[in-house]
């Protein structure tokens, strides 16, 4: 039966797994919190992937202590040996009573299953405290487990006139809270994807540029991801010469250039579609194969439109400076054959805020195809 105080260790649970926000891909964001006797006796958040998972850094540090503790985590403990042993069974061996899990995890060599083997060990086990907030701290993960691809968030940045760049320059057109806010959305991603025509004209970099203190291990790039269907992207490009992955997505076979590329670093992958376009759908399986939970979509207006017109974006970030722009300035989406009101693509404004002088508008795209 869960009682108040329930609510807030899984609170405090929740809260240290945020710490893992920026370090844990291609793994879950997940706190612990363990009390016994109505006090907090140890705490722990999984780090990095390939380290001790939340519930083994809880337990190391209360020790012997740990015997008769009940255990808060926000996602159900894992009960098979993957690159660190099984924290159900870790549990157990440290007589823990009673375990309640925000949520089932979605990956199927678990779901359910780690709930099951505590219970069967006589342990008291509860679900379902604080689902949403649990949820929210993994959208990717739970995607990449659930849909089989990433979690897709847009970001934008527009003019009061819903305009992104004047026709003749293309420059930032928000302040440094919004473009350090954008590099924080990086941080967190497992990938930014962005389209040639935005390398032929920006050269980005497409790096986490920050200058608040890192995360133990430094700031971890995201693996940089050009859609770039006839493999014109320039061998001198910066983002070559960076540290890091860069793929190039293509639809064209031209081996000569294709070398060209991965001399200078890049690797190439071939998605074609019909009329010599890049197959989007596939992308994202093939994103989700390489473990990749949430990517950000940093591009224009062509690309974005065409993600939110394939129902491949689940969450739009825009940015509004406040200023005018003008009708000859760029739109911030190209969404041809919108022509009908019931053809409208439905968002969800989850969160509005101030920005340093921007605002920043947050948006669940609702009609996913």
């Amino acid at each position: 039966m869960i009682a108040m105080n329930d609510n807030i260790y899984m609170a405090r649970a929740i809260q240290l797994a945020q710490k893992g926000l920026y370090t844990t891909h291609p793994n879950p964001r997940v706190g612990c919190v363990l009390v016994k006797d109505g006090e907090i006796i140890a705490e722990g958040w999984h780090k990095k992937a390939g380290g001790s998972h939340a519930e083994i850094h809880a337990l190391q540090q209360a020790g012997d202590n740990a015997k008769g503790a009940t255990a808060y985590v926000t996602l159900e403990p894992c009960c098979h040996q993957g690159r660190t042993p099984a924290c159900s069974q870790a549990l157990i061996n440290a007589g823990i009573k009673r375990v309640i899990a925000a949520m089932e995890d979605p990956n199927p060599l678990v779901s359910g299953k780690g709930m099951a083997q505590l219970q069967a060990a006589g342990i008291e086990v509860e679900s379902g405290l604080m689902t949403a907030q649990a949820e929210a701290l993994n959208p990717g993960f739970n995607m990449r487990m659930s849909q089989g691809r990433p979690f897709v968030r847009c970001k934008m940045a527009m003019s009061l006139d819903g305009r992104t760049a004047m026709a003749s320059e293309s420059k930032w057109i928000t302040g440094d809270a919004a473009r350090t806010q954008v590099h924080q959305l990086r941080a967190r991603s497992s990938a930014v994807i962005t389209g040639i025509g935005t390398v032929l004209a920006d050269d980005p970099s497409l790096n986490v540029r920050l200058e608040e203190p890192a995360p133990e291990g430094g700031w971890i790039d995201p693996v940089r991801v050009v859609l770039d269907p006839n493999m014109s992207l320039p061998v001198t490009a910066k983002m070559l010469e960076l540290p890091g992955r860069t793929i190039v997505v293509t639809a064209t076979d031209d081996k000569g250039m294709e070398a060209e590329l991965v001399q200078a670093g890049a690797e190439i992958i071939h998605l074609p579609a019909p009329g010599g376009a890049i197959d989007l759908p596939e992308l994202l399986i093939f994103l989700a194969n390489e473990e990749m939970n949430e990517v950000l979509l940093e591009t224009g207006a062509t690309l974005s439109g065409a993600m939110l017109n394939a129902g491949l974006v689940d969450e739009l970030v825009i940015y509004m400076a406040p200023h005018l722009m003008g009708n000859g300035a760029r739109a911030l989406f190209n969404l041809p054959g919108l022509e009908k009101m019931d053809q409208r693509i439905d968002l969800n404004i989850k969160d509005i805020r101030a920005v340093g002088k921007d605002w920043r508008i947050t948006c669940e795209v609702q009609n996913n195809k």
